[in-house]
């Protein structure tokens, strides 16, 4: 899954960071397919750790705690957005460029899911202490995203309004179409959601009334 690399050649530096890489997003889909079959309260790290083939120790290495292993897949989007931001054309338009790096990170994401599973992820994610990871994890990367807004439109991150409210709309955005993914009766793909918001962001929010009365 080239998305899910960081731009780094075949030195031996490189291929310890894919390993890495790798290991940390066996931690987390093992996390979220065992929280999802069991319920989260049945799920320990130990058996995480063991579905995806290491140690508890390894574990330890990458999490503090399977809520953290859970959520992580969403944040480590956001921070790769900012990585290939920073790294794209300086003469090319900010939101052609928050397109391509957002939707790069869901280019697997075309096929419609099984009921079943977005059921039971629904579920899981109505827990408090997720949902409290899930804050913490958004604002740390969200702060990662602002900060490549900053670097690239020529702004403070600390001092302007910009670069967060470029941030938060773009994760309101993800987040606004994956949980219509989630919901969607029959299934949709969550690449064309995440598409069609970012397109309405980057339009201004047009008001969808106006066309009606138009037509």
């Amino acid at each position: 899954m080239t998305n899910d690399v960081p731009g780094v050649g075949d030195s031996p530096g490189g291929l310890r960071e894919r390993k890495k890489l790798a290991t940390r997003q066996a931690l987390s889909w093992a996390a979220l397919r065992l929280a999802q079959e069991r319920g989260l309260e049945n799920v320990r790290i130990d058996d995480i750790a063991a579905e995806a083939g290491v140690s508890p120790r390894t574990f330890n290495n990458y999490f503090s705690s399977k809520y953290e292993a859970i959520v992580s897949r969403n944040a480590d989007r956001m921070r790769r957005a900012a990585e290939a931001l920073r790294a794209r054309p300086t003469d090319e338009p900010l939101w052609d460029a928050l397109e391509r790096v957002v939707l790069a990170n869901f280019e697997e994401a075309d096929r419609s899911p099984d009921p079943a599973w977005t059921a039971g992820v629904r579920l899981l994610l109505a827990e408090p202490a997720l949902q409290a990871e899930m804050v913490k994890a958004g604002a740390a990367a969200g702060g990662d995203f602002a900060a490549a807004v900053a670097a690239r439109t020529g702004t403070d991150a600390a001092a302007d309004l910009y670069p967060g409210l470029v941030a938060a709309a773009v994760l309101a955005a993800q987040q606004t179409a994956t949980d219509r993914w989630l919901r969607a009766d029959p299934p949709v793909p969550l690449l064309p959601l995440v598409r069609e918001a970012l397109g309405l962001l980057a339009a201004g929010l047009p008001d969808p009334s106006e066309g009606r009365k138009a037509g």
